[in-house]
């Protein structure tokens, strides 16, 4: 006799149009209510309260109370996971397939978060220079291993205590591909703390339940002196330089 996983109905889960928008806008780790995710989706409110009974029920989203308001958010980074990995295989999302983006969608291209962690052209460009400098070593599957005891120290000196964090899934480190840049950023518990690290010592700012993250002028300026990034002083603000017609960030 065999026992293999029902994996069936959490997959039809993840399948359905209008439930997979509610668990993508749910990506960068906030809580929104039913009203927002209904519109989010394109459908009544009837439907989306149909669709969020069958995401709690599965497991899938977790409820929060307040009052007389019901919010919602990704059950755990598991299911986080399982979005970024089907994000993988689906290609690029039609936002950014837009002859002309948005600010707003350019403003994502270019610094995000990914359910706990740092994401987009930024991040991108931040997991390129530390593997450049062997502080990252991309490892078997998709972990990401410290190279030296010079990363180690770096990282150490940005507020990551290696004595108190847990390491997940894939170790403390992973690999995330990016949705926009279809190049891997960090991600797992070292980027989730690195992100919370940078936050609290005001180089980003990121509005609760909001996606977007912004570069404050100390944290353009601590990135140039501890990583060799350069900020464009026009063009794609606030911390990106124009080349050929996109936005980019530069290493010096």
């Amino acid at each position: 006799m065999r026992v293999e996983p029902n994996i069936a109905p959490v997959a039809a889960l993840f399948g359905e149009p209008s439930r997979a928008a509610i668990l993508t806008v749910l990506l960068d780790g906030g809580a929104l209510p039913a009203g927002e995710l209904a519109g989010v989706a394109g459908i009544n409110p009837t439907a989306a309260s149909g669709h969020l009974s069958k995401l709690v029920t599965g497991g899938l989203l977790a409820v929060e109370v307040e009052g007389r308001h019901r919010y919602y958010r990704l059950a755990n980074p598991a299911v986080a996971t399982v979005i970024e990995d089907l994000a993988q295989l689906s290609g690029r999302p039609a936002i950014f397939n837009l002859p002309q983006l948005s600010p707003s969608a350019l403003a994502l291209r270019q610094a995000r978060t990914c359910y706990d962690h740092l994401a987009g052209e930024l991040a991108v460009t931040i997991t390129a220079t530390l593997e450049d400098r062997g502080w990252l070593v991309r490892g078997k599957g998709k972990r990401y291993e410290i190279g030296s005891e010079a990363g180690r120290q770096w990282f150490a000196n940005q507020g990551i205590s290696f004595q108190t964090i847990k390491p997940g899934r894939y170790g403390l480190a992973r690999q995330c591909l990016d949705w926009t840049e279809r190049r891997p950023h960090l991600a797992g518990p070292l980027g989730a703390h690195l992100l919370a690290r940078w936050c609290e010592r005001g180089w980003f700012k990121r509005g609760r339940g909001q996606r977007l993250v912004e570069v404050t002028a100390l944290g353009r300026r601590r990135l140039r002196q501890e990583l060799g990034l350069t900020f464009g002083n026009h063009g794609c603000e606030p911390f990106a330089a124009r080349r050929h017609g996109r936005c980019i960030l530069r290493k010096a």
